[in-house]
């Protein structure tokens, strides 16, 4: 039944046909194309999807449109537009509140809900009203902060403090930097445009990290013109250079300085052919500014887009031209809002979930109930004549349903499970056996020197140490707020994915051998999703709507996974297991033994035969096998990323023990094997300090000779307030520090907690951040995300792990796996040590890492008790406790 019925939304009237059963948000979406609000969870957690409705904030996945015929409806979009946004959009604009900015219009509704009932709301309404909107970016504090700044009580003081240092400049290198070399044509990189503006072309992707700012910023530099005539290209197969995945933190090393080096090519170029043109007398005279070349001897002028406007350069990367001297800087280095942001917070179509084209239609796929479920029958004909449905796709175990309309497919989705049969044979180990399992399995160990797996024999450790400890990390998720989606089409014998892959180059191969086609029938194009944090379920959805679009030829096919799909399907981070031991001798430590057990962390999908890392190719008819996970022989790969301390010690003895069935779908979540290592590492820095007597910051500082280690511990420990620090009873102040693989960012982390020792909650008071990434491109982007990588790995450590049973994973949905909220985030200061001569460096997974052991060794200052196994619930805080 299809009564129209009256929704007023945005001050409009709409008379729709939907059953009347349907949720608003598919109303809002797919009828009314208003795409600010999101689906999230479809269970009312997560809050993605609100709207108000007579001025209350409510969310919209569950709320049939008949509840709401004939009340006033408003969405972003109704409260402003990018060209003229409302006052509280302008605040989040002007506090940049998004990374990813999935979120972002739920916060904004939220906030506007708030602001409707408490006209001057204080830091603990704001917290409280919004505990229910999740970010699993982390902008919390910068959306209370946007708040505040909407009610005229802004926070005057900086959200970030810099240091610039001097340092002597970076040795020059005749290197081409690895993209260039791979490819070298300078047109693959940057086009002159007619229209007075400038395409820049990039491999790596958009994933909330502000790279398209970041580059377009050192693009812009080099070519001395504004930023806002640069235009982007960035992860569509059939248009930019392959530079690979982005991950690692390491786009703005890999696809920066690439574009440095061929802006700065590419400028001389244009002033060669300037000075033919104006018949200068002197090159090195000529002036640049905004893209207009003068010659100051005659006054003469000529712009770029007069000299190469639609041309090709025709030429090849020498990689000789020398780049602009620091000193000269007008944009590096300085704060740049992002050209995404009011889009974003206004409901402008920004993700592959809001792609909308020509003739769409809907897909949903039905996953077994668990990982070794197969199907024994299913009822097709049924689900074939409800409403809409279009198509039912039975392919061995892969099930799935294409329909006019997402309700349709959704309720044909139901309808599909509900009439499938399965045979399991799922059986995982029992949780509280994890641990015991990960270290009685067969593994491959090797020892590692300076972050490098080697081949040496593995020596035997000190047998009498002074200390030793052991360290555990459940499985977590990536947990993206927006499932994974993609939209296919196959036409003419060529098919085109739009993905939020992190690697478009690497998808097109996986696809293309998993369907039987050649790479050169497979284009990938990176829209953006909601955050990912490393590999999670964007490949799977892409092969699902793959399959689905070769199913129904011609009509682009739009897939989305529902929450329990997110949370059940996707490649978690591995569980691990670190044991320490040192000797200590005069108060310094001597002899340093790490060891770590984990499962893999690198099960992203590359063609690889008859095996594939794609979910759906594991359950067709003819199946392929699951991609095996062998042990990487890297620097600083998947379990032993960072298990080697940057600290002077006079002996170290890590080994990496690679466990390869793990029984649990893994792949690479942020920071790989990182997060674990640190946290062990810099946990137990402070249990060798107290055994020491010494001072937590003092004993590092003493064990270090990088200098540019030691300056972001004092940075931080002077910026919270170390040396003046009195803890008081169930209050205390913890510190941590690493630099990421080594090799890349440096990070120092200060957090005060208050511990109940009632409840064993952990309350989170303060922290401080001070990072050093080289020469800094965007302040304001580089604190973004150091806070969000705090927030995130907080999360992860007072919060996440993932729930499981021998017949499957129990974490479905935000309340079976619980993450951190907003009334748990504390203000977050950061202090950026800017070193113009020296590399620009990833900050994307700096604090990851040491953030859980900040917390932990804060815990200790506060109570006198050791957390060494994550998550720090309130359980095992208690049982902490009740021991010592």
């Amino acid at each position: 039944m299809t009564n129209g019925l009256e929704l007023i939304v945005n001050g409009k009237t709409h008379w729709v046909t939907a059953v009347p059963e349907t949720p608003l948000l598919y109303v809002l979406r797919n009828d009314l194309g208003l795409k600010g609000p999101k689906y999230g969870c479809g269970q009312e957690q997560c809050n993605a999807c609100k709207v108000l409705v007579d001025g209350q904030d409510v969310p919209s996945c569950k709320l049939p449109i008949q509840q709401v015929a004939g009340l006033p409806i408003t969405t972003v979009e109704g409260l402003g537009s990018a060209d003229n946004p409302h006052p509280l959009q302008e605040a989040f604009a002007a506090e940049q509140a998004i990374q990813c900015g999935y979120c972002a219009a739920g916060m904004v509704i939220a906030a506007q809900g708030l602001l409707n009932r408490t006209r001057y709301p204080s830091d603990d309404d704001i917290r409280a009203a919004l505990a229910d909107n999740l970010c699993r970016c982390g902008v919390y504090e910068r959306v209370r902060r946007a708040i505040k700044l909407r009610i005229g009580r802004p926070h005057w003081n900086p959200i970030y403090d810099i240091i610039t240092l001097a340092d002597p400049a970076d040795p020059a290198t005749t290197a081409l930097p690895p993209s260039i070399a791979q490819t070298p044509d300078l047109d693959a990189w940057i086009r002159i445009n007619h229209d007075e503006t400038v395409t820049i072309f990039s491999g790596k992707v958009e994933i909330g990290q502000g790279i398209k700012t970041a580059v377009s910023q050192i693009a812009a530099e080099e070519l001395d013109i504004a930023l806002s005539r640069i235009r982007i290209i960035s992860g569509d197969t059939g248009q930019v250079p392959d530079e690979g995945l982005t991950a690692g933190s390491m786009s703005v090393e890999v696809s920066g300085r690439a574009l440095r080096v061929a802006a700065a090519e590419a400028r001389h170029l244009l002033l060669t052919l300037a000075f033919e043109e104006l018949e200068a007398s002197d090159l090195a005279a000529l002036q640049v500014n905004d893209g207009v070349i003068t010659d100051p001897t005659t006054g003469r002028q000529i712009s770029y887009w007069k000299l190469m406007g639609g041309k090709r350069f025709g030429r090849t990367i020498s990689g000789t031209v020398p780049p602009k001297d620091p000193a000269a800087y007008t944009l590096i280095g300085q704060p740049a809002p992002r050209a995404d942001v009011l889009p974003k917070l206004t409901g402008v179509p920004s993700y592959v979930h809001d792609l909308d084209l020509p003739g769409m239609v809907h897909g949903r796929v039905v996953r077994p109930p668990s990982y070794g479920a197969r199907l024994v029958d299913v009822a097709e004909t049924a689900v074939s004549q409800l409403p809409g449905v279009l198509a039912v796709i039975h392919d061995g175990s892969f099930l799935a349903v294409i329909a006019e309309r997402e309700e349709q497919a959704i309720w044909a989705s139901e309808s599909l499970r509900a009439n499938a049969a399965w045979h399991d044979d799922t059986c995982l180990p029992a949780p509280d056996t994890l641990y015991n399992h990960l270290l009685t399995q067969p593994a491959e160990s090797v020892l590692v020197r300076k972050g490098t797996a080697v081949t040496d024999p593995i020596p035997p450790a000190n047998p009498s140490p002074t200390l030793q400890a052991s360290y555990y990390r459940p499985y977590q998720m990536h947990g993206s707020l927006g499932p994974s989606a993609a939209v296919a089409q196959w036409q003419e014998g060529q098919l085109t994915v739009w993905s939020h892959t992190q690697g478009p180059f690497i998808l097109q191969a996986a696809l293309a051998e998993a369907l039987a086609l050649s790479p050169q029938q497979v284009r990938v194009i990176h829209i953006e999703g909601a955050g990912t944090y490393g590999h999670n379920g964007a490949d799977d959805a892409a092969m699902d709507a793959a399959l689905l679009a070769l199913t129904l030829p011609d009509r682009p096919v739009s897939l989305k996974w529902m929450r329990d799909d997110e949370h059940s399907w996707e490649p978690y981070g591995p569980a691990m297991v670190v044991k320490l031991a040192a000797t200590l001798y005069d108060g310094h430590i001597t002899d340093w033994n790490h060891e770590v057990w984990s499962y893999p962390h690198m099960g992203r999908p590359r063609p690889m035969g008859d095996n594939s890392g794609l979910v759906a190719a594991w359950h067709r008819k003819r199946p392929f096998s699951r991609t095996p996970q062998p042990l990487f022989l890297g620097n600083h790969a998947g379990s032993y990323r960072n298990a080697d301390p940057l600290y002077d010690f006079a002996h170290k003895r890590v080994v990496a023990h690679h466990v390869a069935n793990s029984p649990l779908r893994t792949s690479s979540l942020r920071s790989l094997g990182a997060y674990a290592n640190v946290f062990a590492i810099e946990s137990f820095m402070d249990e060798l300090t107290h055994a020491a007597g010494a001072d937590p910051a003092a004993f590092r500082l003493a064990h270090l000779a990088d200098d540019r280690a030691k300056a972001v511990i004092e940075a931080a420990a002077n910026k919270v307030g170390w040396h003046s620090y009195t803890p008081s009873e169930g209050r205390g102040l913890g510190i941590a520090f690493a630099q990421y693989k080594n090799r890349q960012c440096y990070a120092a982390i200060a957090v005060e907690v208050a511990v109940n020792r009632e409840t064993g909650a952990i309350k989170l008071l303060r922290a401080v951040i001070a990072a050093d990434a080289g020469q800094m491109v965007n302040p304001d982007g580089m604190s973004n995300q150091l806070e969000g990588g705090f927030v995130q790995a907080a999360s992860w450590t007072l919060a996440e792990a993932v729930d499981f049973a021998p017949d499957g994973i129990r974490s479905r949905d935000w309340d079976s796996y619980p993450v951190l909220r907003f009334d748990n985030v504390p203000p977050i200061e950061t202090v950026l040590i800017n070193r113009p001569h020296l590399p620009f460096l990833g900050v994307g997974e700096a604090t990851q890492n040491p953030t859980p052991a900040a917390i932990a060794n804060a815990v200790f200052a506060a109570v006198g008790v050791r957390l060494r196994e994550i998550p720090f619930t309130p359980a095992r805080v208690l049982a902490a406790l009740a021991n010592v």
